[in-house]
């Protein structure tokens, strides 16, 4: 019987994707938004302290075992920005076409080598709303931005990243290929491997 988790996210992408990624495991991912959870305050200054609040969120709201993730785009020319305002980067509601458009603007002008970046991706397991212990693993996919979106695939900023290894952006990979090379996909191999150490 698969063991039910809350994904503390109500993002279609990020939802399908981990449903995709832990299809083989005997775990049920159940989006936040099935039980009409308010969104927790990200008011942390880091990636992983954004996680763990939106996990315990979700646990005590629903009683169950809760998996948050806190992902961004880190671009070195812009110092690290947007970072953990990846998904605000253009204002509260800009949306992904909005942020694409803004992080075009700030590297107008630059130089391909300078052009840099990475995904990081936080993920937190808690097995209950007061874990003192939460799982922690991250992921980092490194690439570059692109003067201009490629692909139709993925979500987010995946238009603009380019994926050196791949020779295309990350919205032009198959999901499949995608999720075996991703920062979220690098964090939840790390994260079903500790699941299954304290199994």
């Amino acid at each position: 019987m698969s063991q039910r988790v809350v994904l503390a996210s109500s993002n279609k992408g990020k939802v399908k994707e981990f449903s995709e990624l832990l299809a083989d495991q005997s775990i049920l991912v159940v989006p936040q938004s099935d039980f009409g959870i308010p969104d927790a305050d990200e008011t942390g200054l880091s990636f992983v302290e954004n996680a763990i609040l939106k996990a315990r969120n979700a646990a005590a709201h629903t009683g169950l075992p809760a998996i948050a993730d806190d992902s961004g785009l880190e671009v070195d020319y812009l110092n690290g920005a947007p970072g953990i305002y990846s998904a605000r980067y253009a204002g509260e509601h800009g949306g992904s076409d909005a942020n694409n458009r803004k992080l075009l603007e700030a590297l107008d002008g630059v130089d391909e080598a300078q052009r840099t970046a990475r995904f990081q991706c936080l993920l937190v397991f808690l097995r209950h709303a007061d874990d003192p212990t939460p799982l922690i693993c991250q992921g980092t996919w490194e690439g570059r931005i692109l003067n201009a979106p490629q692909g139709e695939a993925g979500f987010g900023y995946d238009p603009l990243f380019y994926v050196p290894g791949e020779g295309c952006s990350a919205a032009e990979l198959a999901a499949e290929r995608k999720n075996s090379m991703s920062h979220r996909g690098q964090a939840l191999q790390c994260l079903l491997a500790k699941l299954r150490q304290v199994g």
